[in-house]
């Protein structure tokens, strides 16, 4: 059996050894015509190929697509290893009339173009390749830019079909080949007749690879915009219907040191009423963008980095940000969030936002709308952010900032509409108490002043003193209330202390005056006509009730009728305290709480002048002094 099957084999090598030499001689004379046929086209083309016929096909090819009319000045250059290739210098796009306005311009072009077909006296170009070239566009009012004027990609785009399945559908005769195209050290000029901005770009360089215009295409361009590096990534299995305005899945990133988003879902260059995808967004510096974007924004400063990630989707005159989690700061945030039109056409920002934790300094900076002393008031009104949109927020935070001050568990509204601000915070704790508060900037396009009312309750005062590390004798309590209204009619970007005016009440339960020793006030009281509150510092007053009632006005407090009532004593004050300067300027007096003790604690009246925390104190002895009864003769 197995001397069959070597038999068998050895038949059939003998076999193959006859027809293997016959079949390798076959082949290696065609490859070798082959390759002298090739390497003679080669070595031909060139006087075979008119360098004209190649300039005149890039014309025509140029004139084509854009449907503008294409003039080339150089003597185009022509290569043909590794592959035939030409390049033309100075090309001009221009509008069909003579001395048309020019649209666009490349230093120098190079193209691969079809050997047998440029020898047919057909050119056939692809894999382009632009150097230096500057582009002009415009935006028209609908958002769609002005590709061309009655082109070939002009055509396709209008004659682009939406509803086909499979992918995009156009007349074949419409559907070209395009390949590569390679831009390097290009700038592009938009006019944008929606905004009337003209936006510049430069250095552009660019790889994009559209095989047809039937087929998909990816991009990515690198750039310099206003002197930072760009960087954007395009890609879409349906770039004609892109173009046309219409709507397609795509994928976009932009990424700069100032700015970086990046985005995927369906998209349009038009508009956005069928936007549905997902966005991340980060600014890791935010002034710097601003500055960098052309944009003032009040209290930017405050402001460091923000960062989103949101579910994007189109709703009516507008788009939601669903499942939206950023970060402002070191505060993280989540909740939803309304970006739409007012029916006069203002933006508004709208919804509900929950924090982790809250600064609440950049809220109410915005609303003084601090801007440079020179910045005139029609560029106020013309151009703050709070002129040109609409907020309607809740917000939420476990813990909250303002400044030194805490707040815990708060919840605050923000409503700017109708040429008012307002900022609520309707519940909060504040230093073991609760706390509500109402700031509003008044009508008037932001410049008819504003107020500001504050409510607190059952709150430890002492505890906030001593955390502040506030100097003085100053009412130790751990259940002060306070009642504050103020109010300006300045513009609150200029107002200043002499401009405000209001009122204000505290109240509180038992406590303790700190650095006040009673005892040694009386006693110093008898025997010097001045000495310093630091003299009677070595000792606390004990009290049951506190009430103050005070005004202000022209950068001053009016102290009316303020009660300190001990268990024995009880000190009340009136008078100014001029805030603006530290200063005080009170009288005052200590009596007896009980009328029964007035023989055992007189009334003593005094002076309290100077500046704080370490005023003078003045005794008015003479009301003291009993009067002297004439003697009988």
């Amino acid at each position: 059996m197995r001397a069959s099957r070597n038999n068998k084999w050895r038949l059939t090598i003998r076999s193959a050894s006859r027809w293997l030499p016959a079949v390798a001689r076959t082949t290696g004379i065609i490859l070798l015509t082959v390759l002298i046929l090739f390497a003679v086209f080669r070595a031909t083309a060139p006087f075979l190929i008119s360098s004209g016929l190649v300039r005149s096909g890039i014309e025509k090819a140029l004139s084509e697509w854009t449907g503008y009319r294409a003039q080339i000045e150089g003597d185009p250059t022509l290569e043909f290893w590794p592959t035939p290739r030409v390049t033309l210098n100075q090309v001009t796009i221009r509008e069909p009339a003579r001395n048309g306005k020019v649209l666009g311009h490349v230093d120098s072009l190079s193209a691969d173009f079809s050997l047998l077909s440029a020898i047919r006296g057909h050119a056939h170009f692809h894999e382009f390749h632009f150097l230096r070239p500057t582009l002009y566009i415009r935006r028209d009012e609908n958002g769609l830019i002005d590709w061309t004027n009655e082109g070939r990609l002009s055509k396709a785009i209008e004659q682009v079909d939406a509803s086909s399945t499979q992918g995009v559908s156009i007349p074949k005769e419409q559907d070209a080949a395009i390949g590569t195209l390679t831009i390097e050290d290009g700038s592009v000029e938009m006019t944008d007749e929606r905004s009337g901005n003209l936006y510049k770009m430069n250095g552009v360089n660019a790889d994009i690879s559209w095989p047809r215009l039937s087929q998909p295409m990816t991009a990515v361009i690198l750039a310099r915009f206003n002197d930072q590096d760009i960087k954007l990534n395009f890609d879409s299995t349906q770039p004609l219907l892109f173009f046309a305005g219409k709507s397609v899945d795509a994928k976009t990133s932009f990424s700069s040191p100032l700015i970086s988003w990046a985005y995927t879902g369906t998209t349009s260059i038009s508009d956005f009423s069928t936007l549905s995808g997902n966005l991340q967004l980060s600014v890791p510096n935010v002034p710097s963008f601003l500055a960098w974007s052309g944009q003032r924004l009040p209290a930017a400063d405050a402001l460091k980095n923000v960062s989103l990630n949101a579910d994007v989707a189109a709703i009516q005159n507008g788009l939601r940000f669903d499942n939206l989690n950023f970060k402002v700061n070191d505060s993280a945030a989540s909740g939803v969030m309304d970006l739409n039109y007012t029916p006069a056409g203002k933006p508004k920002i709208s919804g509900t936002l929950a924090f982790d934790q809250m600064n609440l300094n950049p809220f109410l900076a915005a609303f003084s709308m601090r801007l440079a002393a020179e910045t005139a008031i029609n560029a106020i009104l013309n151009g703050n952010p709070l002129q040109r949109l609409d907020l309607d927020l809740r917000l939420s935070s476990n813990k909250a900032g303002l400044g030194p001050f805490q707040f815990d568990n708060i919840g605050a509204s923000l409503l700017v509409a109708g040429g008012k601000a307002k900022f609520d915070i309707a519940d909060s704790g504040f230093e073991g108490g609760s706390l509500t508060a109402h700031l509003e900037v008044a009508p008037g396009d932001f410049d008819g002043g504003g107020k500001l009312q504050i409510s607190i309750r059952n709150a430890d005062f002492g505890g906030l003193f001593t955390r502040l590390k506030l100097e003085g004798p100053l009412p130790l309590t751990t259940s002060g209330s306070l009642d504050l209204a103020l109010s300006t009619t300045r513009p609150i970007w200029v107002a200043t202390l002499s401009d405000v005016a209001g009122q204000m009440h505290f109240k509180s339960s038992a406590g303790s005056f700190r650095q006040f020793d009673i005892s040694s006030f009386r006693s110093l009281a008898t025997e010097k006509a001045f000495f310093r509150m630091s003299d009677i510092a070595d000792a606390t007053f004990d009290f049951d009730s506190i009430n103050i009632d005070a005004s202000f006005a022209k950068g001053s407090a009016e102290v009316q009728n303020a009660a300190i009532a001990g268990r024995n004593e009880t000190i009340t004050l009136n008078g100014v305290v001029p805030f603006r300067t530290n200063g005080l300027a009170l009288s005052g007096a200590i009596e007896a709480t009980s009328p029964s003790d007035a023989d055992e604690l007189p009334m003593l009246p005094f002076f309290l002048g100077g500046s704080w925390p370490n005023p003078v104190v003045s005794p008015v002895t003479t009301l003291l002094q009993k009067p002297v009864q004439p003697q009988e003769p």
